[in-house]
């Protein structure tokens, strides 16, 4: 990258190569930094991990901001780092300060940590639901560039909205991709849709908990093999797509997986 420093006031800006935005680098007070809704979920592990490189060789990665219009810096990549800082009492933190329209997708790509299924989901129902509180005419579909998979939000919604931390979404995830997906629809219209989406997946997890316990089994990736084999039962093996709405999907696998027959072999 450019370096270009000014000397009147001490700012250094470094200057993209590819599309040549300045980013400036620079050390501001902690009580500066927030963290936006769409950030994952703190992992205490990580930032025990950070605390001790910290101690160890000092603050050497700068953390990722974006300045709001609050006039506070926005945190799109170092929540950890911060947070681990923030127990270390430390005052004052280096930053790259990127253009303001990186955020969402520097948050999207944000790999400080391996997310999890519980992670992308949450992350989604925050874009989702930033943006329907701005312009709730947007179309769902012209998020698809900000959200990974339109399922995440679905997902999101039980998770966060419905605060149902131990849906197991992993057991459906393979058949949310054949039949979630983006929609046509203006966000104030998608929320009302998505949750339709969220209780009728909250109706399969009951049957599915049922089936479960029926079987009498402690470990729960059984789940995905019960949502599997009903699958199967209904569209065969090894089908790609699918031609069944949401609903019509949802419909046949509630009243499938009560009739299943789970052997041995289905479960090694």
């Amino acid at each position: 990258m450019d370096i270009k420093i000014e000397c009147s006031n001490f700012k250094i800006f470094l200057k993209d190569p590819i599309k040549n935005k300045e980013i400036e680098f620079k050390v501001v007070d902690i009580d500066q930094l927030v963290i936006p809704p769409i950030q994952r979920e703190i992992s205490e592990s990580l930032v025990e991990k950070l605390k001790e490189s910290i101690e160890e060789i000092g603050f050497i990665d700068p953390i990722d901001v974006v300045l709001n219009k609050e006039g506070k810096y926005e945190v799109i990549n170092g929540q950890h780092r911060l947070q681990a800082a923030t127990i270390l009492n430390i005052t004052k933190i280096p930053v790259f300060v990127f253009p303001y329209e990186y955020r969402d997708y520097v948050l999207l790509l944000n790999i400080e940590k391996i997310p999890t299924l519980r992670d992308k989901a949450h992350q989604a129902f925050s874009i989702f639901n930033e943006y329907l509180q701005n312009n709730p005419n947007l179309k769902e579909y012209l998020l698809d560039k900000k959200i990974e998979e339109a399922y995440y939000i679905t997902l999101g919604i039980i998770i966060d909205k419905y605060q149902d931390k131990k849906f197991p979404g992993y057991a459906f995830e393979r058949i949310l991709k054949k039949v979630d997906f983006f929609l046509d629809l203006e966000l104030k219209d998608a929320i009302i849709e998505r949750e339709k989406r969220a209780d009728i997946l909250l109706k399969a997890k009951e049957v599915l908990n049922q089936k479960y316990e029926e079987l009498g089994v402690s470990n729960s990736l059984v789940k995905q093999v019960i949502i599997s084999k009903a699958f199967q039962n209904i569209y065969g093996r090894n089908v790609r797509n699918i031609s069944d709405d949401f609903y019509t999907f949802f419909d046949k696998l509630i009243k499938e997986i009560p009739k299943l027959n789970i052997t041995e072999e289905d479960l090694i």
